[in-house]
This record gives structure tokens, C-alpha cells and sequence, in this order.
């Protein structure tokens, strides 16, 4: 029979209470059902005479035989190995009642709380509060030392029934019930122990009865387990009483305890190949990660350094919404995963170190550096391709105004010179009188003063058509043809002017008369007019600007203009004038006049037209530029509300940079705490996210209107939104390195005192708060620690090996995870390749081989299959078909060889 004495003396009261509290809640009303108190009598009474025998006596009737409290403090004494207090031999109830009482006193010293369990209903025979006592006598000495894989009691017992009986078919345990009814699982159970004893494959599912009395019979016969139960107590009951089928488990997990080293060196296994398994996958989600990283950067590169130039500026704006759509929308999540890789590189380098494992090194281009590399170089693309839409669009904007500008020059210059060629060409001179041809002198040189006057007009057309060919503007064939045009056609008309001139003075010495009056006012009116015909093109003229100071300038030059009106309106009046002396004179001297002055086409009427057209014009300009300097005034207000949500949210980072930066320095508590403190303070941070996207509202609306500097801050948007990414992901790496100190205190069994005052050792001796320590400030932080290396020069003894050790690259700076790793390498033991041999040794029975059947039956199928792929065949003189080397296999699992 099984030997409890050990176990009980070793477990303690707390972990009895853990599992004692969860099965307390004896259901009473279940043992009224009468299949189920019947199973549990026979079971219960079998359970305690496998005990009572040992000392030489049995009960007959559970509810009677342990009224007295005799056999009952015996029970105790058999299954405890203890002595209880001297029973009282008394017949009367009052001694039954005390010896009752010392035997629950003794249970409830184990640390079970007994419910609604009393010495009087013992004594008084109450079956239902009997048979309770009983149970709960069996979860403490017979189930609740059972542990499998960190689970105990009925949980360790029910996964220690599934791993034995996994490989057997037709049987699938998921309960103490049900799952036992067909009596396939005992005899699994005795099979995978005992295959010698049971003929497994001769059973049938539905011959219940024969599996059940065939597995209870080899039990009793050859296990020494008491036949505790009919097999017709279980099939005739719809779900047989759970706890008579944990009762009779329990006796079956005792009986084969002897195997449990077998299954504890297999956990190692397990253990081990599940952490290679994990490890192997991280770093193939690594590795996808990040080359899908990678690809999204080499194609998105291309697209940000494309320099195809649009046609108009609302081409050019669509291309500015498409950046915009991507900075929003395509490039955060992003972020997100460049952030995830990181903290995934490091907490699988962190896993790698606990477990004894070689460092990780990711395929060749996709190292962390690589990517930040890249990643750098893409931000580079971003800003580059930003400054070109802003440049281009501004480009675009100056080419439409100039287009505009050309073309509204040059049909004022088009329709001044149109009939000009056939006025030129004409010989009226031939068949005039003196007169009339003096007069057409005149005339010819009015048109030469007027022609001089449009020579500024043909040079800024073409000026402004040199201009938008080198701004590349995309329609400059059509600008420069009627460009070339106008000065071929001006050209002409030079010439023609020059001939005409020659023709008329060949004949000017033949024409004497000409009449001053009306050649003074050819000369003051031509003039007068060209300079209306400027002022009305001035009042007319398209103007862009970009800040107040301009629109206010322009404002100036208008009000200038209006200052010289009233000298302009009294040159008007003296032409007037002139014509009206022309009448006078005609008229007191009885002169007709039969035509219109012979020197110029300018009439009174024209100048007094072109006069009110131009002051028609003044209030025009004065609402355009007033509209401006409204629109100038709007986008100051704009500069002005970007500026104050830029320099706080700019004030805001920097503080929080700062004040993560003392955080991380600085931290107290538990690292759970910590973990916690800075995960509720990363939400802080993504509280004021709104303030993020308010200012990106208020950058929006700059863009919209054009606005390309702003005097009232020194931030750009694409400053903070660095800053805000650099913080955010300051903040994930400094969760990242405190889940990484938990994996390493929790995966090293360090304390939180030992962590308190490693931090406390690092952080007192990093003076200069940098994260890292120096050579010197290392070695002076070791000496507190009670190392002894004051002595050790520099590059000899211990300290140059603990140096080797913290600092393997020579950087001279030894980091807190660094410090971490070494001090729990000093502090704890780990699993060796040395440990991992002696447990495969122990499932190959000591052999020096393995074979792929023992890794089946002892491990899950997974790792087994893991295992039998990896192992090499065994070479060695004692070698037999299928062997396989466990010990290379073990020691390459922590060596620098790639499985």
C-alpha cells in the first residue's frame, strides 16, 4: 500500500487551505441521492480498511464503526504517521463525543476547515456528515499533495490521468464522472504502467461491466488496491459520484508514484524544447515582420522621391491631400509596428539570455539598425517630398498670376496696335494740302511719342514671357509664339514708322501752316491718355501676397496714387482747355472746322470717358486691397492660434520627455508597480492626443490658405510630430525594459529586495544619471556589494572577468539589464545541457541512446516529433537500428549551433 507519512509531513498549511477552500462546499444535498451515497459507502469503507488493516483492523458499517472515536483516531494515526492524544475508553457519549473531538481537532491542526462538521453527528451515526468527514480526510492525505506541472490537487490529479491515458484510443479524460464509465480509462491507466498486466487492444467500449471488473480485479490482485466499487455501482448510474471515482484514482496515482521520476525528467524536456519552440517562433515572426516593414519602406521610398510636375496648382494641392492622407493614415500604424519590432528584438534577446540560449542575429538587412536605417532614410523622403509640393505649388501659383498677367498685357498691347500697319502704310500726304500735311506730320510724331510709350509695355510682355519660360511653365510654346508675334510685329511697325516719318519730312518743307493749338494738345493729351491707359492697367492688375506687410504696401502705393489724382484731374481740365481755346478762336474768327484734330485721335470726349472709367476703378481697388488685408488679417489669426497650440504641445513633449527620463531613473515599488504606474501613465499621454490632432486641424487650415511662415513660433509641424512619436516610443521602450527585468526576476527566482537593492546599488553609482555605468563606477558599485576587487588592476582578476561578462563588446559602460543579467547568474541556477543529458538518460533507462518509441510514450507528440526530427542517429559502439543521440541534441540546445 502507498506511504503517505513523507508527503503529509511536508506540506504546509497554506497550500492546504488553497485547494481545502475550494473543495469545503460539501454538497449535502447530492449525498441524499441514494446511487451516490451507496458508491461513496463502499468506496469510502474500502479506502479507510486499506488503511485500518496496517493496524490490524477493518470497519463493517462506515456510520456506526467510527461512533466512538476509536478506529477514526487510529485512521488518523495509520495515514498521518503521527501520534494523537490518548482516547478516552469510556462508554458513555461524553467520551465519544471528546474522542471525536480529537480527531477533528487533529485534522483541522493540517490546516482543513471543517464545515458544519461536529463531534455530535458522528457520535449521534449521521451518515450524510460521516461520510463529508471522510472525504475530506481523503483530499488531505490522499489528493492534495498530488502536483503536476504547477497544478495540484484535483486539477494535478485529472492532468496526470490525461497525460497517462493520451495515447490510448477510445479514451478521453475530461472529468472524475462520466470519463470512467466504460472502465477504459482504468485499465489505460494500469497498461501504461503495468502493459504486461492488461491486454488493452482485446477490450471493447461497449462491454462496460468486463472492463470495469477486469481493471478492479488486476488492481486488487497485483497493485494491492482494494476493490473499492462494483462495476455495476458505476455503469447502472447515469454519472457515477465523482468523488468515490477521485477516491479510486488517487489510490491508482499513488500506486504508480514510483514512475514519477520518468514523468518529472520529461517535464524538464518539455520545458526546455518549449522554450526552444517559442524562441524559434518569435524569431520568425521577427524576421516577417520585419522584411514586411522593410518592403513597405523600399515601396513607398519611390513614390516620396517622384518629382513629376503638375500642370496647376489644383493638381499640385491633390498631390499635397494624397501626402497628407498617407502621414495620417498609412505611415501610424506603421510607427506602430517599427515600435512592436523593437520591443519584440528585445524581449526576445532577454528570453534567450534567461534560458541560456545564443543571442539572436536576424538575416542580413534586417537588423534593428537596418531598419532604423531605413526608416530614417524614409523620413528623409517624407521631408524632401514635402518641401517639393510647397515649393512646387508656389511655383504654379506665381505661373498662373504671371500667365494671367502676360495675357492681359499683351491683348491691351494687341488691340493698341491693331490698324497701326495700315495707318503707317498709307500715302493720304500725296493729295494733301501743306496744311493737311503738316498737320499729318504732327500726327506721325504723336504716334511716335505714343509708340515710344508702349516700348515699356512690349519689354515687360516680353519679360514676363522670359520669366515663365524659365519657370517652366507648361504651356510656354502658346506664350512664347504670341510673344514672338508682338515684337515681330512690333519690329514692323518701327520700320513703317520710320519710313512714314522720312516721307512726311521730305515733304514738310512744302507745308508751313499748322495750327499750334491743336499740336499742343496732340502733345499734352497723347501723354495724359498713355498715362490713363497705365493707371486704369495698374487698377486693374492681379496681385498675390503673403503677409500684411505686403497687402499694406500695396495699400500705400494706392494711396500715393490717389494723392496725384487732383494734379492729374487739373492736367485733364488744361486739355480741355486747349480744345476749347480751338473753338473760341474758330469762332470769333469764322473759322470751320471740318474735321477732327489733325494730330491726334484723342479726342475730349475719350479723355473725359477714360477719365471716368479710371476714377470708376479707385473704389474697385480700394475693396479688392481692403478684402486682402481682411484675408491677410484671417491668416494672421490662423499663424497666431497655430503658434499657441504649437508652443504648448512643443512645452508639453519636452516636459514629458523630461519627466519619463527621471521616471525611468527614479523608479519605486514593486516592477509589477512600476509596470503599472507607467502603463497608466502612457495612457496619460495618449490622453492629450486630441491636442495632437487639434494642432494638426489648425496646420490643415494654414495649408489651405497658403500660409508658409508663421514669426510667432520656432516649431513645425513636422518637429512635433517627431517629438510626439519619440515620446511615445520612449515610453513602450521603458515598459519594454521593466517587463523584461520582470522575466528576468521571475525566470531567476530573484526576490523584490534583491531588486530593490540592485537599483538602488546601479542608481546610487550612475551619477551622472545616464542608464549606464562606467568602468570605475561598476567596480566601486561592486565593492558595495561585498565583491572583492578593489585590488584588481585594470584588464586582470576578477573584475576583468566580470567585466568580459557585463561587457563583452569592450564599450566600457555596463547597462542596468546587463547588470540584472549578471547579478541573477550569480544568485540562481538555470537549466544546463548538463541537467538535460541526465534527463533524457533517465527516459532511455540509462542508456546512451534514445529510442523515437520511449520519446512517443514519455513526451507530448509535439515535442516528441520536435525531438525524433532533430536528433541525430547514435554512432556509438552499443548503437542498435533506430537509436538516436540524445546528448549532441541536448548539448546543441545551448550551444551556438542553429537546430
Amino acid at each position: 500500500m502507498v506511504d503517505y507519512h513523507a508527503a503529509n509531513n511536508q506540506s504546509s498549511a497554506g497550500g492546504v487551505q488553497t485547494y481545502m477552500e475550494q473543495e469545503n462546499d460539501w454538497d449535502r444535498d447530492m449525498l441524499l441521492d441514494p446511487a451516490w451515497e451507496k458508491q461513496q459507502r463502499k468506496t469510502f469503507t474500502a479506502w479507510c480498511n486499506s488503511h485500518l488493516r496496517k493496524a490490524g483492523t477493518q470497519i463493517e458499517n462506515i456510520e456506526e464503526d467510527f461512533r466512538d472515536g476509536l478506529k477514526l483516531m487510529l485512521l488518523l494515526e495509520v495515514i498521518s504517521g503521527e501520534r494523537l492524544p490518548k482516547p478516552e475508553r469510556g462508554k458513555m457519549r461524553v467520551h465519544k463525543i471528546n474522542n471525536v473531538n480529537k480527531a477533528l481537532d487533529f485534522i483541522a491542526s493540517k490546516g482543513v476547515k471543517l464545515v458544519s462538521i461536529g463531534a455530535e453527528e458522528i457520535v449521534d451515526g449521521n451518515a450524510k456528515m460521516t461520510l463529508g468527514m471522510i472525504w475530506t480526510i481523503i483530499l488531505r492525505f490522499a489528493i492534495q499533495d498530488i502536483s503536476v506541472e504547477e497544478t495540484s490537487a484535483k486539477e494535478g490529479l485529472l492532468l496526470w490521468c490525461q497525460r497517462k491515458t493520451a495515447p490510448y484510443k477510445n479514451v478521453n479524460v475530461q472529468n472524475f464522472h462520466i470519463s470512467w464509465k466504460d472502465g477504459l480509462a482504468f485499465n489505460a491507466l494500469i497498461h501504461r504502467h503495468r502493459p504486461d498486466l492488461i491486454d488493452y487492444d482485446s477490450l471493447r467500449k461497449d462491454d462496460p461491466v468486463t472492463n470495469l471488473n477486469n481493471a478492479f480485479e488486476v488492481a486488487e490482485k497485483h497493485l494491492d488496491i482494494p476493490k473499492m466499487l462494483d462495476a455495476e455501482d458505476i455503469v447502472n448510474t447515469a454519472r457515477p459520484d465523482e468523488k468515490a471515482i477521485m477516491t479510486y484514482v488517487s489510490s491508482f496515482y499513488h500506486a504508480f508514484s514510483g514512475a514519477q521520476k520518468a514523468e518529472t525528467a520529461a517535464n524538464r524536456i518539455c520545458k526546455v524544447l518549449a522554450v526552444n519552440q517559442e524562441n524559434e517562433q518569435m524569431m520568425e515572426d521577427y524576421e516577417k515582420l520585419a522584411s514586411d516593414l522593410l518592403e513597405w519602406i523600399r515601396r513607398t521610398i519611390p513614390w516620396l522621391e517622384n518629382r513629376t510636375q503638375e500642370k496647376t496648382v489644383n493638381d499640385m494641392q491633390a498631390k499635397q491631400e494624397d501626402f497628407r492622407d498617407y502621414r495620417c493614415v498609412h505611415k501610424p500604424p506603421k510607427v506602430q509596428e517599427k515600435c512592436q519590432l523593437e520591443i519584440s528584438f528585445n524581449t526576445l534577446q532577454t528570453k534567450l539570455r534567461l534560458s541560456n540560449r545564443p543571442a539572436f542575429m536576424p538575416s542580413e538587412g534586417r537588423m534593428v539598425s537596418d531598419i532604423n536605417g531605413a526608416w530614417h532614410t524614409l523620413e528623409g523622403a517624407e521631408k524632401g517630398y514635402e518641401e517639393w509640393i510647397l515649393s512646387e505649388i508656389r511655383r504654379l501659383e506665381r505661373l498662373e498670376h504671371l500667365a494671367e498677367k502676360f495675357h492681359q498685357k499683351a491683348a491691351i498691347h494687341e488691340s493698341w496696335t491693331d490698324g497701326k500697319e495700315a495707318m503707317l502704310t498709307q500715302k493720304d500726304y500725296e493729295t494733301s494740302t501743306l496744311s493737311e500735311v503738316k498737320a499729318l506730320l504732327r500726327k506721325h510724331e504723336a504716334f511716335e511719342s505714343d509708340l515710344a510709350a508702349h516700348q515699356d509695355r512690349v519689354e515687360q510682355i516680353a519679360a514676363i514671357a522670359q520669366e515663365l519660360n524659365e519657370l517652366d511653365y507648361y504651356d510656354s510654346a502658346s506664350v512664347n509664339a504670341r510673344c514672338q508675334k508682338i515684337c515681330d510685329q512690333w519690329d514692323v511697325l518701327g520700320a513703317l514708322t520710320q519710313r512714314r516719318k522720312d516721307s512726311l519730312e521730305r515733304t514738310e518743307k512744302q507745308l508751313e501752316s499748322i495750327d499750334e493749338l491743336y499740336l499742343e494738345y496732340a502733345k499734352r493729351a497723347a501723354p495724359f491718355n498713355n498715362w490713363m491707359e497705365g493707371a486704369m492697367e495698374d487698377l486693374q492688375d492681379m496681385f498675390i501676397v503673403h503677409n500684411i506687410e505686403e497687402i499694406q504696401g500695396l495699400i500705400t502705393a494706392h494711396e500715393q496714387f490717389k494723392s496725384t489724382l487732383p494734379e492729374a484731374n487739373k492736367e485733364r481740365e488744361a486739355i480741355q482747355s486747349i480744345q476749347a481755346e480751338v473753338q473760341k478762336i474758330a469762332q470769333s474768327n469764322g473759322i470751320k472746322l471740318t474735321g477732327a484734330n489733325p494730330y491726334t485721335t484723342i479726342t475730349p470726349e475719350s479723355i473725359d470717358k477714360k477719365w471716368e472709367k479710371a476714377m470708376a476703378m479707385v473704389p474697385l481697388r480700394d475693396t479688392a486691397l481692403q478684402e486682402e488685408l481682411n484675408k491677410q488679417n484671417s491668416n494672421d489669426s490662423l499663424r497666431a492660434k497655430f503658434a499657441t497650440q504649437a508652443n504648448a504641445v512643443g512645452a508639453y513633449i519636452q516636459d514629458k520627455m523630461e519627466e519619463i527620463g527621471r521616471i525611468s531613473i527614479e523608479m519605486n515599488g514593486t516592477l509589477e508597480d512600476q509596470l503599472t504606474h507607467l502603463k497608466d501613465y502612457q495612457k496619460t499621454i495618449m490622453t492629450y492626443m486630441p491636442e495632437i490632432n487639434k494642432l494638426e486641424g489648425f496646420h490643415q487650415h494654414i495649408q489651405e490658405a497658403l500660409i508658409f511662415d508663421n514669426q510667432y513660433t520656432s516649431y513645425t509641424m513636422e518637429h512635433l510630430r517627431v517629438g510626439w512619436e519619440q515620446l511615445l516610443t520612449t515610453i513602450a521602450r521603458t515598459i519594454n525594459e521593466v517587463e523584461n527585468q520582470i522575466l528576468t526576476r521571475d525566470a531567476k527566482g530573484i526576490s523584490q529586495e534583491q531588486l530593490y537593492e540592485y537599483r538602488a546599488s546601479f542608481n546610487h553609482f550612475d551619477k551622472d544619471h545616464t542608464g549606464a555605468l562606467q568602468a570605475e563606477e561598476f567596480k566601486a558599485c561592486l565593492i558595495s556589494l561585498g565583491y572583492d576587487v578593489e585590488n584588481d588592476k585594470q584588464g586582470d582578476g576578477e573584475f576583468a572577468r566580470i567585466m568580459s561578462i557585463v561587457d563583452p563588446n569592450g564599450t566600457g559602460a555596463v547597462t542596468f539589464q546587463a547588470f540584472i543579467d549578471f547579478m541573477s547568474r550569480e544568485t540562481t541556477d538555470t537549466d544546463t545541457a548538463d541537467q538535460v543529458i541526465a534527463s533524457f538518460k533517465i527516459l532511455a533507462a540509462d542508456k546512451n541512446f534514445i529510442l523515437a518509441d520511449e520519446l512517443r510514450r514519455e513526451l507530448p507528440p509535439d515535442q516528441a516529433e520536435y525531438c525524433i526530427a532533430r536528433m541525430a542517429p547514435y554512432m556509438g559502439p552499443d548503437a542498435i537500428p533506430g537509436a538516436l543521440d540524445y546528448m549532441s541534441f541536448s548539448t546543441a540546445l545551448y550551444g551556438e549551433s542553429d537546430l
